[in-house]
């Protein structure tokens, strides 16, 4: 079968180069690894020991109590446990011609009943040189298949996709993630957090790894706190109420920032004994692939460290379309949902030719995004040629429409922002670039203050520094 020719064929190149040696550890479902290098030939010179600690109390014996099995600090355990070891036990013997290195997973697939989340925890931790200080790539991945063998057979050919990356391609990180899925498919394996940590990804900003998994498919959304730590999206969503405002940030302007406040401050009352609130910022691929078919990296690393500096939680996504995004996070959280927009993107979204391609139109839309009492937290806005403020309340669209946008209005979809700062009202992020363009410095209220101190000291959006 070309799967696993070509799967073995990278096992056996790991075992033919003398340079790697070290540990395959596996905890649960995730057995699969070691079993690829041992069946490709030649592994007594790559696996100095292979360990399956499958029953928690061994696993506790080893690597220390936890709380979950099936995380992050259970995989970080693992990987500084075998490799010390590796390093104290084998250095003097043969440290200076080899490479150290420990693999390890910890993973749950299909239960025999089934209905869990099959998921689960991987990395290799390694040095690029002998006795050269270890770095790290570690990702989190999602099975997809409805069958446990088959979800156990993707994750070793993920495995040895990893080593093989990391031993052989690591100089272009890049090609790594690209490599993560060879002789796999996007419906089989999902990976939405990858990680690069150590000398030698010093210089890797793991967000726009982040952000490459999106755009290969490897997952729908990629997420990172305000320091530009990348996120597991279903470890951050679970057990909080999700706000989520989607906006181009370019710049993030104070219009933003009163929008998610004022939806945040509605959603409280809405609950104030409820779940915490989770807010987020949400940018889409489309937005980013605006100016064409690429992404501007520069540019996309700007918003994200304007929106790091206003203290957001960034989320990257491949759901254009509001239900499919309202579908992720109904699968993640079992609490509230509320989704920021202004007037105009409710006007468009009462555009029918915006839900063709489904095959129950515009109805069916509605029905994936409305489901589970999920609300629009509407802003209002100003007509530019008049000055006339128009809300969710007043709003009207197409006749043979409004009876179903009043029917929304009804059941409480839609919440009207009325605490807003009316003065905000006319400034618009597009204006907000031109004017850091040319040079007009009136732009610099229509921001928030650490906003406008980043792009002056970085240059960004074209800013330049008016000469003395």
């Amino acid at each position: 079968m070309e799967i696993a020719a070509d799967t073995l064929q990278k096992a056996l190149r790991v075992n033919l180069d003398p340079r790697w040696y070290g540990t395959i550890a596996e905890i649960g479902a995730g057995q699969e690894v070691a079993r690829w290098f041992f069946r490709a030939g030649g592994a007594a010179g790559t696996v100095a020991k292979s360990m399956s600690a499958y029953d928690m109390a061994v696993s506790d014996a080893v690597y220390g109590k936890s709380d979950r099995y099936v995380s992050l600090g259970r995989l970080q355990a693992m990987l500084q446990h075998e490799l010390s070891l590796n390093v104290e036990r084998l250095t003097e013997a043969r440290g200076d011609d080899t490479c150290f290195f420990a693999f390890a997973d910890t993973v749950v697939a299909r239960s025999y009943r089934g209905g869990n989340e099959c998921h689960g925890w991987m990395g290799v931790r390694f040095q690029a040189h002998p006795n050269d200080e270890p770095s790290q790539i570690v990702l989190h991945v999602r099975m997809l298949d409805d069958d446990a063998g088959l979800q156990q057979e993707a994750l070793g050919i993920v495995g040895v996709n990893l080593l093989h990356a990391a031993f052989f391609e690591r100089h272009e990180p890049e090609q790594v993630v690209a490599s993560l899925l060879d002789k796999l498919s996007t419906g089989r394996i999902e990976i939405d957090v990858i990680q690069f940590r150590g000398i030698e990804f010093r210089h890797v900003d793991n967000r726009v790894m982040a952000l490459q998994l999106v755009q290969l498919g490897l997952s729908g959304v990629a997420m990172f706190g305000p320091d530009g730590e990348v996120l597991q999206p279903s470890e951050v969503l679970r057990k909080h109420a999700v706000l989520v405002e989607r906006g181009s940030f370019r710049p993030p302007t104070v219009v933003n920032i009163d929008m998610l406040a004022s939806a945040e401050q509605k959603f409280a009352e809405q609950d104030a004994e409820g779940a915490p609130v989770l807010a987020l910022a949400e940018l889409t691929m489309r937005n980013l692939r605006a100016a064409g078919d690429k992404v501007d990296r520069r540019d996309f690393l700007a918003r994200a460290d304007l929106l790091g500096a206003c203290g957001m939680t960034t989320v990257i996504s491949d759901y254009y379309e509001y239900n499919r995004l309202a579908e992720y996070l109904q699968r993640r959280t079992s609490e509230r949902i509320g989704i920021v927009m202004g007037v105009p993107s409710l006007v468009n979204l009462f555009d029918e030719s915006n839900h063709a391609h489904m095959q129950g139109g515009i109805l069916e839309s509605f029905g994936r995004l409305f489901k589970n009492d999920l609300k629009l937290f509407v802003y209002p806005m100003q007509d530019q040629e008049t000055g006339e403020t128009r809300t969710v309340e007043d709003l009207q669209v197409a006749d043979d429409l409004q009876p179903l946008f009043d029917f929304l209005a009804r059941r409480g979809s839609f919440v009207h922002l009325d605490n807003y700062k009316p003065e905000y009202l006319p400034i618009l992020s597009r204006d907000v670039l031109r004017r850091i363009g040319v040079g007009d410095d009136s732009w610099e209220s229509m921001v928030p203050e650490e906003v406008a101190s980043m792009i002056i000291k970085r240059n960004f959006f074209g800013y330049k520094r008016k000469s003395d």
